[in-house]
């Protein structure tokens, strides 16, 4: 394997889109007013309940992914201070820009101004009352646990330094056990009251705090992101066994029918985790070798570099176009048309915001920069 920072693992980068169009998909697919274009009752539930876990895994992903590649990336000599300034840079523009965004199309109308500033500083995640955790951008909570992530970074990554590589399968072997029990502690565990329904295919089985406590509650997604970093030091001391990316790509394929079948609480959490890093790490190491992957072209590279601009925009693009379009549900074949024209303006959109917005904040503040000798290493 390659010297640390010696591959930018551009397959990585071009996996970030399937993974944003995943949650894309997910909201297409939801049969609520704000976002339903479907007018057959029958597709429209039939394409909920093939859609509905798509979310779930496309956010598993990028919290591995992100794990692992601020793993790969870290820089030898950084400062904790300098890796927050280049996280904020990177995330909080973006963010506040789609918060306004939000706000001024369609949020402000029906959105406490409590619920609103909780969004906006990105602790909406730790209440779990979905009034919160679903506020003005529904996909913006995501970026309450990444906030977390970025804190703990310097701390953890100093941790799994100080691993002995041979002992790191256990390490990686009891996050990946602590996730896929995180759903058997919830439900045992947590109050069973006031049952939650997201969605009309199927009745719930998680109360509102049992399904905060294990999808959304950040100490407990920190384990997804522990777990890219594991499987990041993994790979790069050479202790990974790789099944390469057409296995575990199939694998993934597996474990989202597996999700179908599963309750609520195992879906979301547990069934595509170990597919998840088989994929990352097969992606990785394929760029490291120089050989060839369907990321790394330049197509696949520019959607990922753009995805998350997608991921904060396409929420808004989906609702705002169902409020300019009115009540009207349409046919199959307009509602699939109208579908595909609002994900090309959430492309373009997104494009638009990476461009102008979260490319040249982040070069900016990317530069090396003298730091004081007194400040605390990692």
């Amino acid at each position: 394997m390659p010297a640390r920072g010696l591959s930018r693992l551009p397959s990585l980068t071009g996996l970030r889109f399937p993974a944003a169009l995943l949650v894309f998909i997910s909201h297409v697919g939801q049969p609520v007013p704000q976002t339903r274009l479907f007018e057959d009752d029958k597709l429209a539930m039939d394409l909920n309940k093939a859609t509905e876990k798509a979310g779930s895994l496309g956010v598993a992903f990028f919290f591995v992914l992100s794990g692992f590649v601020l793993t790969w990336s870290a820089r030898p000599n950084d400062t904790a201070r300098a890796f927050w300034r280049r996280r904020f840079a990177k995330i909080y523009p973006n963010y506040v820009i789609t918060w306004g965004l939000a706000m001024l199309l369609f949020a402000s109308a029906y959105t406490p101004t409590r619920v609103a500033l909780a969004n906006l500083f990105m602790v909406q995640v730790w209440i779990p009352d979905f009034t919160y955790l679903l506020s003005v951008d529904p996909a913006n909570w995501s970026l309450g646990c990444e906030l977390i992530f970025y804190a703990s970074f310097p701390l953890l990554h100093r941790l799994f330094l100080r691993i002995d590589p041979a002992r790191l399968k256990y390490w990686i072997g009891a996050v990946v056990a602590a996730i896929i029990l995180t759903p058997l502690f919830t439900y045992n565990v947590l109050p069973d009251s006031q049952s939650v329904q997201l969605n009309t295919s199927a009745a719930a089985d998680a109360s509102v705090e049992q399904f905060w406590f294990a999808y959304f509650f950040p100490p407990v997604r920190l384990l997804d992101f522990a777990l890219g970093m594991l499987v990041a030091h993994a790979v790069l001391n050479g202790r990974w066994r790789n099944i390469g990316l057409l296995w575990s790509s199939v694998l993934l394929a597996g474990s989202y029918w597996l999700a179908q079948e599963s309750d609520m609480l195992y879906a979301q959490r547990a069934t595509s985790i170990i597919p998840i890093i088989l994929l990352i790490a097969a992606a990785a190491m394929a760029d490291a070798k120089g050989e060839f992957t369907l990321f790394r072209n330049r197509t696949m590279v520019w959607l990922g570099e753009i995805s998350f601009a997608f991921y904060l925009l396409h929420f808004i693009v989906l609702a705002y176009g169902r409020k300019l379009l009115g009540h009207d549900l349409y046919s199959t074949p307009v509602a699939s048309a109208l579908a595909a024209a609002l994900f090309a303006v959430s492309v373009l959109t997104s494009w638009a915001l990476y461009a102008l917005v979260e490319r040249p904040i982040t070069r900016h503040w990317s530069r090396p920069r003298r730091e004081k000798s007194c400040r605390r290493r990692f």
